[in-house]
């Protein structure tokens, strides 16, 4: 009989356990190694991503400025003419030496191209010219009237999304007719235009029941019409993206959940269902906000309020070219900065978005 030496179990079992440690370790260095692996990558896809989101943004902005000067050129008429008819207040025929004068002064005699050039170096560091009519540059007109009409357009958000929350939260998931009433009512909202609808809140709100000023100003109470203009046709057009994702959320399980643990239809709608509905009017938030600084030349000239939409309707009667085109290129590039964060803060967050 073969004696075994009370040793050779120690010896087995150290020689299992340090077998079983250096597989452990090879394969927790091996998924290491491809987590480390496809970091970087999504890391690059991301990145690879943003920089495409930000040249596609460029170009953009690089297109409507382009379009802005060579409108400027297709005019009909001598621009220098134009230039003193404008200072003039009226159209008269000009010398040849005062038409010399305002070309040397605004670089007209130039070639083209070099206009071209500078103008767009003059866009690049913020410089938009002079305006013909008030001798003053046009970033300092833009500054002095920009704060009121972003707070037009902060405050038409606000109210869309607010307007938009309370009628998707009644009407989605209440049953065929319901349903039918709540999305007719955001399609027919989503298409009103600003100017039809200001005029009849102008009309009830302002004649009628004389709730609100006539003439809207700075006043607090004056900017409620305005910003409903801009709120109702937005709410409508948010509330129909959110409704789909509303009523599909109903059918998830921790909607089951939270009923099954006492939740009343309330706390389920505004707790649980509405965070996940509401991500697609996140999205359309940076949109809203070029919809609503565009949309306020509309409003503030129909409730006289102060904000570049007044100031741009000046420039464009009085044909005060470097005003229209600072206003036009500030709106684009509003516009084209607001959906740019919104793409790359969604892409960060989840990256699924850009790479599935």
């Amino acid at each position: 009989m073969t004696r075994i030496s009370p040793s050779e179990p120690l010896v087995a079992t150290a020689t299992a356990t340090a077998t079983a440690t250096a597989a452990a370790a090879a394969a927790g260095a091996g998924a290491d190694a491809v987590v480390t692996t496809v970091r970087p990558r999504r890391g690059r896809a991301v990145a690879l991503t943003v920089l495409k989101k930000v040249g596609a943004a460029a170009v953009v902005l690089w297109g409507a400025a382009t379009v802005a000067f060579f409108a400027q050129l297709a005019l009909p008429g001598d621009r220098a003419t134009t230039i003193l008819n404008i200072r003039a207040g009226q159209v008269q025929l000009r010398t040849p030496a005062e038409l010399e004068q305002i070309r040397a002064q605004y670089g007209l005699t130039r070639p083209v191209i070099v206009q071209y050039v500078d103008y767009l170096r003059g866009l690049i560091s913020g410089d938009f010219g002079d305006s013909y009519q008030q001798y003053r540059p046009v970033t300092a007109i833009i500054g002095e009237q920009l704060g009121n009409t972003v707070t037009l357009s902060l405050t038409a958000i606000a109210l869309a999304w607010a307007i938009m929350v309370v009628w998707v939260t009644l009407t989605a998931g209440r049953g065929p007719r319901v349903g039918a009433l709540g999305s007719t009512v955001d399609v027919v909202t989503a298409g009103l235009p600003a100017y039809w609808l200001g005029i009849i809140l102008l009309l009830v709100f302002g004649l009628g029941l004389r709730w609100f000023p006539i003439i809207s100003g700075s006043s607090p109470n004056g900017i409620v019409l305005p910003a409903l203009t801009l709120a109702i046709p937005l709410a409508g057009f948010m509330a129909q993206s959110v409704r789909t994702e509303f009523e599909r959320s109903l059918d998830q399980p921790f909607v089951l959940s939270a009923r099954m643990r006492g939740m009343g239809e309330w706390g389920v709608r505004l707790r649980h269902v509405l965070r996940h509905a509401v991500i697609p009017a996140v999205t359309l938030s940076g949109w809203a906000l070029g919809a609503t600084l565009s949309g306020a030349v509309i409003v503030e000239s129909i409730f006289s309020r102060p904000g570049i939409g007044s100031v741009l309707v000046t420039a464009v009667n009085s044909q005060d070219l470097p005003v229209v085109t600072g206003i036009v290129t500030l709106v684009a590039v509003v516009y084209v900065a607001a959906n740019l964060i919104v793409d790359v803060v969604y892409t960060v967050i989840d990256p699924r978005l850009e790479l599935s």
